[in-house]
């Protein structure tokens, strides 16, 4: 391997971290915004709501990410209206269609993840917080919610490293990630496997790093649990 090579071309690299981490993140966070309404609402089993939105997620989760970027990268753009709206602003762009298609699908996931946490919801601590006088909301936001989140840390670990992994299909769009840097790479000075093993070294260190961060979040939140 010409580890030289790498070396030489370490800002490109470095770019492609970024741009992996600024991707995942806001997609993360746009999902995570999506799922908490949206598991209650389906939790709750609220009608025609719950629906639609279980419509939405079996769409997304039964759909492969790459299939979801294509049609909103590609696909959208076949419409005249599309063009002509203010929307062409962001659809024309590959990062936001990429923002837009990896937000959506991980709201999908984090929404059954939701879902799952809040309805096995212990039932006693929701009457717990009645019986104090709490609202409806403050049952939700004081109890219910960081009670099911706690549950949900170690599924939600899993949507974050695979929304990570997930995101290594925007360099086929031009988006110049990680993948997209060792694409870069190879083709500049026409070798084989530096720039896809040094992808593959960056994604497994931001991994790793990522999985310390969950298990110590689930040390301190789930601590109760290993007591039982």
């Amino acid at each position: 391997m010409r580890v030289d090579l790498v070396l030489a071309n370490w800002e490109l690299f470095l770019g492609g971290v970024w741009m992996t981490v600024q991707l995942t993140g806001l997609a993360l966070l746009i999902g995570f915004c999506i799922a908490i309404p949206f598991g209650i609402i389906r939790a709750n089993k609220v009608p025609v709501w719950s629906q639609l939105i279980n419509a939405y997620v079996y769409a997304f989760r039964g759909t492969p990410l790459l299939v979801q970027l294509f049609l909103i990268y590609f696909g959208l753009a076949q419409f005249d209206f599309v063009r002509e709206s203010w929307a062409w602003v962001f659809l024309r762009d590959a990062w936001w269609c990429a923002l837009i298609a990896f937000a959506l699908n991980s709201g999908a996931y984090a929404t059954e993840i939701i879902r799952g946490a809040v309805a096995t919801t212990p039932k006693g601590e929701i009457e717990g917080a009645r019986a104090l006088g709490l609202s409806r909301w403050q049952v939700y936001a004081l109890v219910l919610l960081p009670s099911a989140l706690r549950r949900a840390l170690p599924q939600y670990g899993n949507e974050v490293v695979f929304m990570l992994h997930g995101s290594a299909v925007a360099s086929i769009i031009t988006i110049q990630d990680i993948l997209g840097a060792g694409r870069t790479l190879n083709a500049r000075y026409y070798v084989a496997y530096e720039g896809f093993l040094t992808a593959a070294l960056l994604y497994m260190a931001i991994t790793f790093l990522l999985v310390m961060i969950f298990r110590q979040l689930e040390r301190r939140y789930l601590r109760h649990l290993a007591l039982r």
